[in-house]
């Protein structure tokens, strides 16, 4: 039986991707090995952050949170209660119940046959008495030793140039004059290396996708855009986050009122490419730029 420190997991494989699931915790992904690679996902076993609810172990990899975040209710322990349900190309990861909380999360994870890519639906189903507020949360901590890949929009918001088409929202604790960071007019580059304070930046992504390159290989993960709804943390649907363990890269659904026995989901797809060389940071944004041009045009 396959493990990850100690906990039992089950597995999905293709001819180009390998992932693991925990059997009895989240759900959560813990790894994702392109061609029998190294682990691309970060492994935390021993982060644990203590609530009044209990503690809630990270262990590492993609996980589903609610936005906005707050404590204790998006840190709501889920060591208990999953159950996992065999898809045709996959399996439905459905996390236990949250008696204190009122939402449940859910992942269904599908594996392509015939590429290097994953499909996943997020959903959060209130199962409180009340309606809610909230928004769905997708998070992939990866390791560190890579290059963030964020693309910023370019060219004007309205015909005469006169309005912003660019908007971000910073965190107490992120330093504009990180040296991790790279700024230019159309991207975001973010070089990971364990350092402290840890840095997040949040911003309105018009592309739908996030990238991470890591030992010659690009993780790029897409999402739907909502331009028309309002987004949690300023409007923020593409996040951030860097610490002095693993990065995260993470993607967030609009806003959503949810009465009570109704649910908010969100997709994403995640794609793996390789044969990339190291590059030079602004490199790697030509070469991610061009391959989502030939994906999307």
């Amino acid at each position: 039986m396959n493990s990850f420190y100690g906990q039992p997991t089950q597995s999905l494989s293709s001819e180009w991707l390998s992932l693991e699931i925990l059997e009895n915790v989240g759900p959560r992904i813990v790894r994702l090995s392109y061609q029998g690679s190294a682990n691309l996902l970060a492994e935390l076993p021993d982060f644990v952050v203590p609530t009044v609810l209990g503690d809630y172990h990270f262990w590492g990899g993609h996980r589903l949170w609610q936005a906005p975040e707050a404590m204790p209710r998006t840190y709501c322990p889920d060591d208990k209660g999953l159950t996992i349900t065999s898809l045709e190309d996959g399996l439905l990861l459905e996390g236990g119940p949250e008696p204190q909380i009122g939402i449940r999360k859910s992942i269904e994870v599908r594996l392509s046959a015939d590429k290097p890519e994953v499909r996943l639906v997020h959903t959060l189903t209130n199962q409180s008495q009340w309606p809610v507020e909230l928004a769905p949360w997708s998070i992939t901590q990866l390791r560190l030793g890579g290059i963030v890949i964020a693309p910023l929009p370019a060219g004007n918001s309205d015909p005469n140039g006169l309005l912003p088409n660019r908007q971000l929202s910073l965190w107490p604790y992120t330093r504009l004059h990180d040296p991790r960071l790279h700024w230019d007019d159309d991207v975001i580059l973010f070089k990971t290396y364990a350092l402290l304070p840890a840095f997040k930046i949040g911003y309105f992504s018009r592309h739908g996708w996030l990238a991470y390159w890591l030992d010659g290989v690009l993780f790029r993960k897409t999402f739907n855009i909502f331009p028309e709804r309002f987004h949690p943390d300023g409007n923020c649907n593409a996040e951030i986050y860097c610490n002095d363990q693993f990065v995260e890269l993470e993607s967030l659904a609009p806003l959503t009122r949810i009465e009570p026995g109704e649910k908010a989901q969100a997709t994403e797809v995640w794609e793996l490419f390789d044969r990339l060389e190291q590059p030079f940071l602004v490199d790697v944004a030509e070469r991610v730029a061009r391959l989502a041009f030939e994906k999307d045009g």
